[in-house]
């Protein structure tokens, strides 16, 4: 793919079963954007269809219908997508049993944002692995993102319903989401330690079956967030900690982790206009 043709050019070189995937997705997540949040069902309709359709974007892609040669595409944009459609999946699951209101909005947005930057910034379609546990290290790289997602927008939940009881002044311990603050850090921690169990299996893979190992910018990156997250663990169950200084380990680790892959593939495809050396 040559990246200096333009996002243009991007768009047009992806099949047409994935093009129209993409654009009912952001059709749908536009009609979510425009609805308020009083109206809950239209909103949640819209969502559930823009989520949909958007993983059947993903599966046109990544299945490779419709081009000539398909293969495992590399790059910030799917990453990105992909990432944003697992925090979506845990939502609808965990909507069905615990309420979390005021995001679905919030959730459309970034929907909308992956699914358009995905269709203009496809990334590179790769053939040929180096090895065949290399698609698993992948998966398990993008799994971690999504978990470490799900647990950042469950700690924005919690930053928001802390400053909402301290306005408050003597609410009660159910938050304004109608969900107990100490449920709502539970249910943090355990997307955090999933993540982290997930990225360390990622980690390890990498190590293993990477031909060669490189200590690039994607690997350091990496180890320093894999780094960060296990002090945050380590330091909650021997130290208890817990709100603003958790999520500032939280938010941390996130961001060392976006700059692993997403962060050097952006400078690379889109600053430098130019791919990766490697995924």
């Amino acid at each position: 793919m040559i990246l200096a043709s333009g996002p243009a050019a991007a768009f047009y070189a992806q099949s047409s079963m994935t093009v129209a995937a993409s654009l009912a997705a952001l059709l749908a997540y536009a009609v979510a954007v425009a609805q308020s949040e009083r109206a809950a069902a239209a909103l949640r309709w819209a969502l559930l269809i823009g989520w949909v359709a958007h993983g059947l974007a993903l599966v046109f892609d990544t299945s490779g219908v419709g081009v000539p040669n398909p293969g495992a595409r590399f790059g910030f944009a799917p990453a990105l997508s992909m990432t944003l459609w697992l925090v979506l999946a845990v939502y609808a699951v965990e909507s069905r049993f615990v309420p979390l209101p005021g995001v679905r909005r919030t959730l459309a947005v970034l929907g909308l944002t992956a699914v358009a930057l995905a269709l203009f910034f496809p990334g590179e379609v790769r053939p040929h692995l180096g090895s065949a546990w290399m698609p698993l290290h992948w998966v398990l790289g993008i799994a971690s993102y999504g978990l470490f997602g799900a647990a950042v927008l469950h700690a924005a939940l919690l930053g928001n319903a802390e400053r909402q009881m301290r306005d408050a002044r003597g609410a009660m311990p159910p938050t304004p989401l109608g969900l107990p603050l100490l449920r709502l850090e539970k249910l943090t921690f355990r997307f955090v330690t999933a993540g982290f169990t997930v990225l360390s299996a990622a980690l390890v893979l990498g190590v293993w079956f990477a031909d060669p190992w490189r200590w690039d910018h994607k690997t350091i990156f990496s180890v320093l967030a894999w780094a960060v997250f296990a002090a945050l663990l380590a330091g909650r169950r021997a130290f208890g900690w817990r709100g603003r200084m958790a999520v500032r380990w939280l938010y941390t680790g996130a961001a060392l982790l976006l700059l692993a892959y997403v962060g050097s593939r952006f400078v690379l495809e889109v600053l430098l206009g130019r791919a990766a050396v490697a995924g």
